[in-house]
């Protein structure tokens, strides 16, 4: 006879055998851990504890189809309606509906952005917990006799179980408590969305997650002064769930994300300075999220940041202003904001020259930058990268700055002739443009 939709029945061979399957890896796994060297230690005791889930979860499934038997039908309304077993952590989507967790989790996951059951498109996709459907079944389940665990034990997709989303939620609740465990939750939390992609996933995944996040740093602006440590923890938390594709959107549009960023970028130590910068760089993947950071004055910030010019934090702010000023409206914004006498002054020193010198020729597609370099002496700079670089890319993006600065001022054009004939024929030669085509016509 069939087996019943949700009922595994515990003569099946398939069953067995994957059992003794996991066996084996497990015995296999911790041999391994006796004996391999700390290098592969943590990621062979991380693969122990996933059969070791697997496992429980097996024998759970198991134990529960004997206290089903065959004689007891599972309540239609306690099925989730993409697996069709017993619902063991149910879950709302926006639609109102309700399915068990790891497998609504797996429809998105694969893209989908509809209700499974009613085909409407997902407002957002926030799963609430269904607390009313969970306390019916396991009401039903004491009834008949069948003990089900009040936390779910089996592993998603993404390696989480129920005790590991409960951690979570435990530590977002410490983020409003007393300083010293905001601490302890802040570094907790940025070591586990380092080390586990899967915790990225639930800030976008847990309504009101990165605001508790952030709840620390928007008390110190208002009742005390941030501590640094904390301040680190949280900005590169805030790096690390930015990383998850689905959730850069989420994170540019949360109201105090980007004030956060730019009072790090002014105040933090030099590492929190740099990852906030880091975080910018991130975020501003998405197009709208570059015009969205370029109009709370991000830029100024990491302007001023990079005027300081310290080692550790230059690289990582550079990238933020190239990747912001992609979009027109940024390139208008950073010139306003004095980019290019910052960007000329650290070049003309000699530092960064590769990465300043691409915003600068991106830069110089706005006439204000082409008329303030021309201003600030910028040829004389630009040849002698020319004459000392062996970096093809430097010299490119020295020419076409160049050819921008004569377009618009032809006294340069007749400066940058007098430099020396062997000169102007190297970067007319080199340059994609005609020079002297262009005075004449």
């Amino acid at each position: 006879m069939m087996a019943k939709p949700g009922i595994l029945e515990v003569s099946d061979p398939s069953t067995v055998a994957k059992a003794n399957e996991l066996k084996k890896e497990l015995q296999r796994l911790i041999i391994a851990i006796v004996e391999d060297d700390d290098e592969v230690l943590v990621q062979t005791i991380d693969r122990a504890r996933e059969t070791l889930l697997d496992l429980k979860n097996l024998k759970l499934k198991r134990s529960l189809s004997l206290k089903f038997g065959n004689s007891i039908s599972c309540p239609d309304e306690f099925r989730c309606p993409l697996s069709k077993e017993l619902m063991k952590d149910p879950v709302i989507v926006s639609t109102g509906q309700t399915y068990d967790r790891p497998f609504i989790q797996k429809w998105l996951k694969a893209g989908n952005r509809t209700c499974p059951q009613t085909l409407q498109v997902l407002s957002h996709t926030n799963l609430t917990p269904n607390h009313l459907i969970r306390g019916m079944i396991l009401k039903w389940c004491k009834n008949q006799g069948i003990e089900l665990s009040t936390s779910v034990v089996y592993i998603n997709d993404e390696g989480l179980t129920e005790a590991d989303r409960d951690h979570f939620l435990a530590l977002l609740e410490k983020m409003s408590s007393s300083l010293s465990e905001q601490k302890e939750a802040a570094k907790e939390l940025r070591l586990l969305t380092k080390r586990m992609p899967s915790f990225r996933a639930l800030f976008g995944e847990t309504r009101d997650a990165i605001p508790q996040l952030l709840t620390p740093l928007s008390q110190s602006n208002s009742n005390r002064e941030v501590h640094p440590e904390l301040q680190e923890d949280v900005i590169t938390t805030l790096l690390n769930l930015s990383i998850h594709d689905n959730n850069k959107k989420l994170v540019v549009e949360t109201p105090l994300v980007i004030p956060l960023l730019m009072d790090a970028l002014r105040s933090g130590t030099i590492e929190t300075r740099s990852n906030a910068a880091a975080t910018l760089f991130t975020l501003s993947a998405l197009d709208s999220n570059k015009d969205l950071i370029g109009k709370a004055g991000a830029l100024k910030t990491l302007i001023d940041l990079l005027e300081e010019g310290h080692p550790l934090a230059m690289k990582d702010v550079a990238s933020a202003i190239f990747n912001l000023c992609i979009i027109h409206e940024n390139k208008a914004r950073a010139v306003r904001d004095g980019a290019v006498r910052v960007i000329l002054n650290k070049i003309v020193n000699r530092m960064l020259v590769d990465e300043l010198l691409a915003i600068l020729a991106m830069l110089s597609g706005h006439q204000k930058a082409v008329k303030e370099l021309g201003e600030l002496g910028a040829v004389p700079c630009l040849l002698s990268l020319i004459r000392e670089s062996s970096c093809a890319r430097i010299k490119e993006n020295c020419i076409a700055i160049l050819y921008t600065i004569c377009l618009n001022d032809r006294t340069k054009w007749k400066e940058l002739r007098g430099r020396g004939k062997g000169l102007w024929n190297y970067i007319t030669t080199c340059s994609k443009w005609n020079f002297k085509g262009k005075e004449e016509g």
